[in-house]
């Protein structure tokens, strides 16, 4: 009994931090529509449809679009969680792109991206983006949504970043000083199941993932006031971790708050019926936000 609910445990945690698939989170119809589709040109030659590699510093990246560009409106980036792909987020990316032009993509070690070399940082991870968005941007400006591990990365990169990113969606980003939550509510003197997800997920932070990306914690920076919203789980389910499940959850949603210092125009939701994927379990709270986000940034803009 001891190991099947510790197996559930790690996948729960490890899945809220950096946004392992879980099962049956998965499924996801696409109908018709096929974003993993071979790329196509428009005639505009920096216009992609479709998937395709590019080279970023050397490195085959994995870019997936969809949507008709319009000048000067913002281009919806979406950001996969920690051990998903671009094709997890492919139903979101395909709901989106009906009204807007939605691009995404595989980090390195990710997908169908190339490996890293060695161990990465938020430094080397912005470096990549930057690449994709000049590729699939252009000048125009950018709305960067990402779940988990990707909304952590993409809150690190906003502030410095404030010429293209013109808004934010976190869908139950991992949190800021997730190392500190960790560590506080999972004292190193557990023992069974908690003691099991404290180790396994300081290993991951120390870059024992797929994307060997090296994750610490950080104050939260401004990016000015670009319209951001930080969308929550509304479903307690780290609170069936034995002994540590309720200040988990606690230490969770404090995270969460965090992220509203990005921006002077910030707001925090909960997904009331969501478990970690947000965008899963409520594709339609994922959406709404988004195109939110995304007008107030077209807006602005404009």
């Amino acid at each position: 009994m001891l190991r099947k609910i510790n197996a559930s445990v790690m996948a729960a945690l490890c899945g809220t931090v950096l946004g392992a698939a879980l099962t049956g989170c998965g499924g996801d119809s696409l109908d018709n529509w096929d974003p993993l589709a071979p790329a196509t040109r428009q005639a505009d030659a920096d216009v992609i449809t479709g998937t395709k590699k590019i080279d970023v510093a050397g490195r085959s990246v994995n870019v997936s679009c969809s949507g008709d560009p319009a000048k000067g409106k913002p281009v919806i980036v979406l950001m996969h969680g920690g051990g998903d792909g671009l094709d997890k987020m492919a139903a979101l990316q395909k709901t989106l792109s009906t009204k807007n032009r939605v691009c995404s993509y595989d980090r390195l070690g990710a997908g169908k991206s190339g490996r890293p070399d060695g161990p990465q940082d938020f430094a080397s991870a912005g470096k990549i983006l930057t690449g994709v968005l000049d590729r699939i941007a252009g000048g125009n400006p950018v709305v960067l949504a990402g779940h988990s591990l990707g909304g952590l990365i993409a809150a690190r990169y906003a502030p410095d970043h404030q010429d293209k990113v013109k808004g934010l969606v976190l869908l139950d980003a991992t949190s800021p000083t997730m190392i500190a939550d960790i560590t506080q509510a999972i004292p190193a003197s557990a023992k069974g199941p908690a003691a099991d997800v404290r180790a396994q997920n300081l290993a991951i932070f120390q870059g024992n993932n797929p994307e060997k990306l090296v994750i610490t914690d950080g104050k939260v920076r401004s990016a000015g006031n670009i319209p951001v919203e930080v969308v929550k789980h509304g479903k307690q389910y780290l609170a069936a971790i034995p002994t540590v499940g309720k200040s988990l959850e606690q230490a969770w949603t404090a995270g969460q708050r965090k992220w509203l210092a990005l921006s002077s125009n910030s707001k925090l939701s909960t997904a009331t019926n969501s478990g970690h994927y947000v965008y899963v379990d409520e594709p339609e709270v994922a959406v709404q936000a988004i195109e939110r986000v995304t007008s107030q940034a077209a807006a602005n803009a404009g």
